[in-house]
């Protein structure tokens, strides 16, 4: 498409969309939302960008194949299953981590980590990859 307008707005709803997408990845966490409504969040920020400036420039502004995005967000929601099996869990028990704890202060818990967010990461990331796989192999055959 050519149109001037539809360029300059893309810039900027792009980077919005990515930036509403974490934001509803780790909303979901404790809210509705999480990994796969904010996928499809971004992906939606990378197909806009594609239909005003070609999935050739799309793809260069993701710069990594959208087939290994899936690839290692299905990776990394497994690892969050097999976090648990690691302390002796049933797979998927959700397991959490302080991060920067104090040993010697029983008050400092640090910054909580858990695997549930790990998940959601992974099926943020997979979704993301494999809309965008199919949405761009849609736009190139037209």
């Amino acid at each position: 498409m050519n149109s001037v307008i539809l360029r300059v707005g893309t810039r900027y709803l792009s980077g919005i969309l990515l930036i509403f997408s974490v934001y509803l990845l780790i909303r979901g966490h404790n809210e509705p939302g999480g990994g796969f409504i904010g996928g499809l969040t971004g992906a939606i920020g990378f197909v806009l960008y594609a239909i005003a400036w070609g999935t050739k420039d799309a793809r260069e502004a993701l710069r990594i194949l959208p087939q290994t995005i899936a690839m290692w967000g299905l990776l990394l929601a497994l690892g969050a299953g097999i976090w648990a099996v690691l302390f002796g869990d049933a797979f998927f028990t959700g397991q959490w981590w302080f991060a920067g704890a104090d040993p010697a202060d029983p008050k400092d818990k640090g910054l909580p980590i858990s695997s549930i967010l790990v998940f959601d990461i992974g099926v943020y990331l997979v979704v993301l990859g494999s809309v965008l796989t199919i949405v761009f192999a849609m736009e190139e055959e037209v």
